[in-house]
């Protein structure tokens, strides 16, 4: 019989505490995960370029393995010390570094635990960081976040991180972002996520708090100089322009006059809204309060309701620019900018109709789509060279149409302008008019919020008229809004 068991005084060793199965398993795994931590976090370091997989791997996956086989070693020991103390009753733990055997315990623990919590310390930092990074928000999931991350890297705000606008500074909504994260993580385990991902519009924190870390709206801003090419859909692909003012305008009196298009923004304004849909599209009811506190309601003639009983949202930046940073271009404008480029060739003949075509059609996934533009646009020119018009108008469906996540144009409204979604005609249309009809919102004309200086194609542009000019449509007047016959196909 051994000299464990059979003397009552005698007290398990250190080590014997761990020699068990459980014990073993969980001292490989963390010798595994400690080793394969190190190696991916030279190649992390080391590499050329980031790569998504291997940062889930060193700052997620391996921390994991290593803490599950320290719970696994750990509850070992505590299972054998707790057979040996029903066995032979209590053991006290005693430390004597008189004892060389003790001493020996000791100078292996100490450095043992310090490296340990290093490793610990700089997964946890790398993986703080890596989880708010653009390669893990765009990228490890790789199909959910594909359209996404694509618009992302093609939008003005490509080299701002996700977690600066969806997340912002501060500890809080840095972990409800987590736990909202958590059950997306389950959702594409389990695909049960959404087709196309619908925009987080009811969980995004208040653009005060983000947008405006970078973007001051009581900067005087003035006017914009801004040019937009169009091209017909007629053999000659003929060419119209628009030069404009846009009356961006500002919201501090103290820098310029407070008007134009960030009116709206007037800190010495508020503006309340109600929205009977949750892509904030239609718009029943607004609440404009001045700056000495005199309040007027506009309403439709549809809206009823009290409007306590629904929700009322303050408007803000983001009621506007709600696409800052995953812009889905609609064909017509996409096509429209490659041909003013010349990416498209615009001497091929109906190649602006013939492009966004193309591009409208249902495919089934992006490689099947740019393979049956390719072959689409062959057969519409043949003998033709038109490769580089076939690389372009392949691009544009790339960057934009994403058939496996039901995501382009179509599925995100932009409610800047008005000409692809009613965007400021939300409002401004006429309809919306106090409870004695008396006011009403102003329904926008074409120099309300721009001054249209020049319009037409060649020598035309170059006919300046600083009052601005009536708006002459290509083809002749209609008497329609914009989206009635444009919606983003012409």
């Amino acid at each position: 019989m051994s000299s464990e068991i059979s003397t009552p005084d005698s007290r398990p060793s250190f080590y014997s505490s761990f020699r068990n199965w459980l014990s073993l398993i969980g001292l490989a795994i963390m010798l595994g995960s400690l080793f394969s931590f190190l190696l991916l976090f030279l190649l992390d370091s080391m590499g050329r370029s980031s790569n998504p997989y291997v940062g889930v791997l060193t700052y997620l996956i391996a921390p994991m393995f290593l803490m599950g086989g320290l719970g696994l070693a750990l509850l070992g020991g505590f299972l054998r010390h707790r057979k040996f103390i029903k066995t032979h009753g209590s053991v006290p733990l005693k430390i004597d570094l008189s004892r060389r055997t003790d001493r020996r315990i000791m100078l292996i623990f100490v450095p043992s635990a310090i490296f340990f919590l290093l490793v610990s310390a700089v997964g946890v930092y790398h993986s703080y960081h890596y989880t708010e990074s653009v390669q893990f928000c765009g990228q490890a999931c790789h199909e959910v976040m594909q359209p996404e991350m694509a618009t992302h890297q093609h939008s003005s705000h490509a080299r701002i991180a996700c977690s600066e606008c969806h997340i912002g500074p501060g500890a809080t909504w840095y972990v409800r972002s987590k736990l909202s994260g958590a059950y997306q993580v389950y959702a594409v385990m389990a695909n049960k996520f959404p087709r196309p991902i619908p925009t987080p519009v009811k969980n995004l924190r208040p653009a005060q708090e983000t947008c405006e870390q970078c973007h001051w709206p009581r900067k005087f801003i003035g006017n914009l100089d801004r040019t937009y090419d169009y091209y017909q859909g007629d053999e000659t692909n003929t060419p119209f322009s628009v030069r404009l003012i846009l009356k961006v305008g500002g919201a501090d009196s103290s820098r310029g006059l407070v008007g134009g298009i960030h009116w709206h923004v007037n800190p010495g304004r508020s503006i309340d809204y109600i929205a009977s849909d949750e892509s904030r599209q239609t718009i029943p009811w607004v609440r404009v309060t001045d700056a000495q506190g005199n309040v007027t309601e506009y309403r439709t003639p549809k809206f009823t309701n009290e409007a306590s009983a629904s929700t009322i949202r303050k408007m803000d930046c983001m009621d506007c620019h709600n696409r800052p940073a995953h812009k889905y271009e609609s064909p017509a404008k996409a096509v429209n900018m490659a041909m003013s480029v010349g990416s498209i060739d615009t001497s091929l003949g109906y190649v602006k109709t013939n492009a966004v075509y193309a591009l409208t059609q249902t495919y089934a996934t992006q490689e099947e789509g740019v393979k049956k533009i390719a072959s689409f646009l062959t057969e519409r020119y043949p003998g033709k060279r038109i490769e580089g018009t076939i690389a372009a108008i392949q691009g544009i469906f790339t960057n934009n149409f994403f058939p496996e996540m039901k995501a382009s144009w179509k599925s995100y409204p932009d409610n800047i302008g008005h000409k692809d979604w009613p965007g400021c005609f939300r409002c401004h249309d006429g309809n919306h008019k106090t409870a004695d009809k008396k006011l009403a919102i102003k329904a926008s004309d074409c120099n309300t919020c721009h001054t249209i200086i020049s319009q037409g194609s060649g020598a035309q542009l170059d006919q300046l008229t600083t009052g601005g000019q009536e708006f002459k449509h290509p083809g002749g007047e209609f008497d329609s809004s914009c989206i009635d016959c444009h919606g983003g196909g012409q």
